[in-house]
């Protein structure tokens, strides 16, 4: 069928919204029309040069949408689902079937190659070329997506499908990070390092887990007053001294109990350590490409570093929670979003990577 994509060519290239001959669903597949889909971090990665994601390429890995066709097999998720999308897993290693999808050892090959398992493309430019279709099992920078039962979390019909799409990826591992894998309680104290749609995701969280002492940390000033009203009890600028310093003093001088990078910033990472309580638990969420240097004294105090990848969640049980959430006024992610319409992608990533805007959702239909 033919469907209308945001194609990335190269690396340095600008998105070109193009036709695309997409297949119909194969055994396990469901076709999914987007409503819209969230722009995230992840997606940068079409940005690196070289051959780290093979071009031409559909990105875009938090749709959400309305199941048109199945194929053979498919018998969880109905023709008219409305759902969101999320990453793909294998269901079958050590790790799935511990509810860790997000540690699934065929994690790149379902996720990141944006290909089949067989390796041949579902997807034709107008020439008739072959354009890679399944980034994070779902290309959902288009109108249309192929999916799999693994990545496709069904939800209520009565909410805004159309918002939805970043509870797939960025919310969750916000949310997840500190509910799930961080296991942030009432009473708890914790700091926040970056406070973009992640960041802010896990501030939201806090509150909701009931923790006394919210401290946000970063850079621009119009998100720590959206952190402010969002839970945060304390903000700190990312550019003074002595952050770590100055959060264990918010912390009656022995530190906070967790921490959540979300920049991969060496020296941020650091402070989120170093802020620390002892036995204190640091999370990490930020991909970046410089080593990180840590003081072995803080960890053999009894600290923790540990990697998070989507908050540790399972999708199909966490998603659905944190839309309740939403419903209750407790999770307003919805504060976080500006849409633009499908046609207008290199506008709404320049506006993200400015800063001008803290969650792009693009709209196929406008």
């Amino acid at each position: 069928m033919r469907i209308d994509a945001a194609v990335l060519r190269a690396a340095d290239a600008p998105y070109s919204v193009e036709p695309v001959e997409l297949a119909e669903p194969g055994p396990g597949e469901l076709l999914v029309r987007i409503a819209g889909t969230g722009m995230c971090h992840t997606d940068l990665l079409g940005r690196v040069p070289g051959d780290l994601v093979g071009k031409p390429v559909v990105l875009g890995h938090e749709g959400a949408g309305v199941v048109e066709a199945v194929g053979p097999g498919v018998t969880d998720v109905a023709v008219g689902a409305h759902v969101v999308l999320s990453i793909d897993s294998c269901g079958a290693c050590t790790n799935c079937r511990a509810a860790r999808p997000g540690n699934c050892v065929m994690m790149a090959e379902l996720n990141m190659l944006s290909l089949p398992l067989d390796g041949v493309p579902r997807a034709n430019d107008a020439e008739g070329a072959a354009v890679r279709n399944r980034w994070f099992g779902q290309s959902s920078f288009a109108s249309h997506a192929l999916t799999t039962v693994r990545n496709t979390v069904t939800v209520d019909p009565d909410v805004p499908l159309e918002r939805l799409g970043p509870l797939g990826c960025g919310m969750q591992t916000g949310a997840g990070s500190v509910l799930i894998s961080l296991g942030v309680g009432a009473g708890d104290s914790i700091a926040v390092f970056g406070v973009g749609a992640v960041g802010l995701a896990g501030v939201m969280a806090a509150r909701v887990a009931g923790a006394t002492t919210i401290v946000a940390v970063d850079l621009h000033e119009s998100r720590l007053d959206l952190a402010r009203e969002l839970g945060a009890t304390h903000t700190l600028n990312g550019a003074d001294d002595d952050l770590a310093g100055q959060i264990r003093s918010i912390a009656g001088g022995e530190g906070v109990q967790y921490s959540l990078d979300t920049t991969a910033v060496p020296a941020i990472v650091s402070a989120a350590v170093a802020c620390l309580r002892t036995t204190g638990v640091c999370g990490l969420v930020g991909v970046g490409s410089e080593e990180y240097r840590l003081d072995p004294s803080l960890l053999l105090m009894g600290r923790t570093v540990k990697g998070i990848i989507e908050g540790d969640a399972v999708p199909q049980l966490f998603i659905p929670k944190l839309v309740e959430l939403w419903r209750q006024g407790r999770f307003p992610f919805d504060k976080l979003i500006t849409t633009y319409p499908l046609d207008q992608i290199n506008q709404a990533e320049a506006d993200w990577l400015s800063g001008k805007v803290i969650k792009p959702v693009l709209l196929p239909g406008g």
